[in-house]
């Protein structure tokens, strides 16, 4: 018995979540593959996280106090526009949208999926297990588990996740 594949459904409207990391770089490249030329929208978006960090012992008799950056320094967030247009420029002629957002990752992901109508969510992994996935929670996870669309999740190898995950990123303060 011959059975027919059937082609993908063509996306209207992707959004990809960018967090600057290298597994969203892949995940940015599959994202376009899966844009076609003239019908698809490709919304690109990075959340900007509030730091919480417990008080740390004091130094010398100094308090180190983390800063949040929010929508009070338009500077920083034109920054982060700008690097987004730069690492997510796509290869190929597409409509594509950058928008950030403040907030809680997973929360915002879902809520700009909702709002833009999109019927597909692709985002990069960490690949982290075991104690590091415990400790930083898993976005993707909690994404895939609410999402009203397809979620597309690309895993870049441990490896690469346990060095990117030390790098200095936009959103860090």
């Amino acid at each position: 018995m011959v059975t027919r594949r059937l082609p993908l459904p063509m996306f209207q409207r992707v959004l990809f979540a960018a967090d600057f990391s290298e597994s969203s770089r892949e995940a940015f490249r599959v994202a376009c593959s899966l844009a076609n030329d003239e019908s698809t929208r490709l919304v690109v978006l990075h959340v900007i996280e509030m730091v919480h960090v417990a008080e740390q012992p004091m130094i010398y008799g100094e308090l180190g106090v983390p800063v949040p950056i929010t929508g009070d320094f338009p500077a920083h967030h034109q920054a982060l526009a700008d690097r987004m247009k730069d690492l997510y420029a796509p290869d190929h002629p597409i409509e594509v949208t950058y928008l950030l957002r403040e907030g809680e990752a997973a929360e915002e992901v879902l809520r700009v999926a909702d709002e833009e109508g999109c019927d597909l969510i692709v985002m990069g992994t960490h690949g982290r297990t075991g104690l590091d996935r415990l400790l930083a929670g898993s976005v993707a996870e909690c994404i895939m588990r609410k999402a009203r669309c397809p979620v597309l999740t690309v895993r870049t190898p441990a490896s690469v996740a346990r060095e990117s995950q030390f790098r200095f990123t936009p959103s860090m303060v």
